[in-house]
């Protein structure tokens, strides 16, 4: 059994931009498959570079803010309640567009 909660979870630096900060719930050692269960806040204007991963693929649900992903070149826009997957191989990037910050609860799956 594992038990979290945000409130008590230290922030740490998002590896496409060290300047937007996540919360992870939980790691890869943590449940088979899992790579991680994280929660990203993206100020306004901020964004993760497109990119890659060849061996997970992430699944993302919007809390609150705007947003668009741009997935292999196509834009998705990113509203609250929003669930979007992204398999492995899939170059992606992720923009808040809106004037609040953006929160993605988001967790990858290894392939």
């Amino acid at each position: 059994m594992k038990y979290r909660s945000l409130s008590q979870i230290p922030g740490e630096p998002v590896s496409h931009n060290p300047e937007i900060t996540k919360q992870v719930m939980l790691r890869s050692t943590d449940l088979p498959h899992l790579t991680n269960f994280s929660q990203a806040r993206f100020g306004p204007g901020q964004s993760a570079v497109a990119h890659t991963h060849a061996d997970m693929c992430e699944v993302f649900f919007v809390e609150a803010g705007l947003g668009e992903i741009r997935i292999n070149g196509e834009c998705y826009a990113l509203l609250p309640g929003t669930c979007v997957a992204v398999e492995a191989g899939e170059l992606h990037e992720v923009l808040n567009t809106g004037e609040a910050d953006l929160v993605l609860t988001y967790f990858g799956i290894s392939v």
